[in-house]
């Protein structure tokens, strides 16, 4: 392959990991599980002082997997404002009928628990300043609320290496589409082939990129076999350390 002009990442088990062991604890019927409903059942009481937290850990599932159902359909994005409206719903609460900025108040807090249990391993930022000194950078991430993905970035101290960062809720397409592709390669001023592509699902990233006449970097932690069907990337890696040689770098 010849060497690239900018590397665009993936984000979530690329760039920065959730440790679920982070999330808040919250008690449902007797067992011990890690979820945001407990912050955002707070808030809610100030509105809807009747719901119980089992109630709010139910309706956030049953959003969750609604979204997933139909991101599955056509990779359209279910933005976070939609996928709170559909919580609030479920538990009989009337978005429109909500105090201003209250949809808003549950966001942040679910925002809020999912960062404190984001990380960014330090040999990725030192990555990612040495590719920054002979690469273009960007980030092309599948998640329904920008400041939570940006945020994830800036509490690493490694938000303002990227010169591009296209988040799916504000394109309303996901990956594999060639929607959010083509923003960040456009903003970039780089053709597919002058772009590496890296990420850590063979079926989005790794399919996503070869569409686009991107070359591509698998990172398979697990060193799971190649899905059926997926034609091999350009690289495949364990660690995103692994690009520095690949890239001509010096950690």
């Amino acid at each position: 392959m010849t060497r690239p002009a900018a590397v665009l990442f993936d984000l979530f088990d690329t760039l920065v990991h959730l440790d679920s062991d982070r999330l808040p604890v919250v008690q449902i019927n007797g067992r011990t599980v890690r979820s945001s409903a407990g912050r955002l059942h707070t808030v809610l009481c100030g509105h809807a002082p009747d719901v119980t937290l089992e109630a709010c850990y139910d309706a956030l599932r049953a959003s969750w997997q609604e979204a997933e159902r139909l991101r599955a359909l056509d990779h359209r994005e279910v933005a976070a404002p939609q996928r709170m409206g559909d919580m609030l719903r479920r538990l009989a609460v009337d978005p429109a009928a909500c105090p201003a900025g209250f949809v808003e108040t549950l966001i942040d807090a679910h925002r809020r628990a999912l960062s404190e249990a984001a990380r960014v391993p330090e040999h990725y930022a030192a990555l990612l300043r040495a590719l920054r000194l002979r690469y273009r950078l960007g980030v092309v991430s599948n998640f329904d609320y920008t400041p939570t993905a940006v945020g994830m970035l800036d509490t690493a101290g490694i938000t303002g290496l990227f010169d591009v960062i296209v988040v799916s809720d504000a394109i309303g397409w996901r990956k594999p589409r060639p929607e959010i592709f083509d923003v960040a390669l456009r903003e970039l001023g780089v053709a597919p082939g002058e772009a590496l592509f890296v990420g850590d699902r063979a079926d989005i990233d790794v399919v996503g990129a070869q569409r686009m006449g991107m070359p591509v970097a698998w990172v398979n932690r697990d060193r799971a076999p190649l899905p059926e069907g997926i034609t091999p990337p350009d690289y495949e890696i364990r660690d995103l350390g692994e690009l520095a040689p690949i890239l001509g770098v010096t950690m």
